[in-house]
Parts: C-alpha cells; sequence; structure tokens
C-alpha cells in the first residue's frame, strides 16, 4: 500500500486487482509541471483535513469529492473520499473535456468506492 504518513490524514490511491492505481498511473503519465501541480493540490487537500471549498474540490455523489486541478487548458479532475481513520482515498483520475463530468467517470469512481468499502481491512 502506497500512502503519505502524517499524525492526522493519510492519503492511499486506490489498487485495481492486477496491481495498477489509476490514480498513479495517470499523473506519471503527465508532463512533469502538471504532475508537481497535481501531487501539491494532493498535499494540500491533505494538510486541509480532506476538505477543500471550490474551486479545488466539488462533491459528486454521497460521499465522493473531486479535487479539482487546472493546468493552462487542462483540467484534470480526480475522484476521492474519506475514509475510516483519517484516510484519504483516491479512486480514479480523468482529463475532463466537457461541461459536464463524464457518467462513465462517476459509476468508475462509485464501483471503486464499492470495492474499498467491501475490503475496508485492506485501506485501514
Amino acid at each position: 500500500m502506497i500512502y503519505y504518513e502524517s499524525r492526522e490524514y493519510r492519503v492511499t490511491f486506490y489498487k485495481e486487482l492486477g496491481g495498477t492505481r489509476p490514480v498513479l498511473a495517470y499523473i506519471e503519465s503527465l508532463p512533469e509541471k502538471e504532475q508537481t501541480k497535481i501531487l501539491k493540490y494532493i498535499e494540500f487537500l491533505r494538510v486541509h483535513k480532506g476538505v477543500l471549498d471550490e474551486p479545488y474540490s466539488r462533491h459528486i455523489e454521497g460521499k465522493i469529492r473531486e479535487l479539482r486541478v487546472d493546468f493552462a487548458r487542462n483540467r484534470h479532475r480526480i475522484f476521492y473520499f474519506i475514509f475510516v481513520d483519517k484516510n484519504i482515498i483516491f479512486l480514479n483520475a480523468f482529463l475532463k473535456k466537457t461541461e459536464k463530468t463524464p457518467v462513465l467517470e462517476i459509476e468508475k469512481a462509485k464501483e471503486y468506492h464499492r470495492v474499498v468499502i467491501a475490503n475496508k481491512e485492506i485501506y485501514e
């Protein structure tokens, strides 16, 4: 399990059955400057105990929120939720190209959320 340790909150990345961590894979596919900005926003979120107001974060559905990182014309969105023991779990990430958040991305985040809840011992 990969996470950033802190006294209060920590960051964990959802892991698929094959071992891929979708958010990390997404971040690693980006140019270095965009990676740096996203990682700074993730740290900003952790320091602020998983709670940021717009324009940095927005509620999506249920417990799922999105971290919003804009870089030039690129609008990166990373879905996450706060889990037990002050654990921020990042689920999936994508480049937003339309005004409305794609339903497919929301459904994917909901499925990953269900998997985390069903296997909570892995993420605690």
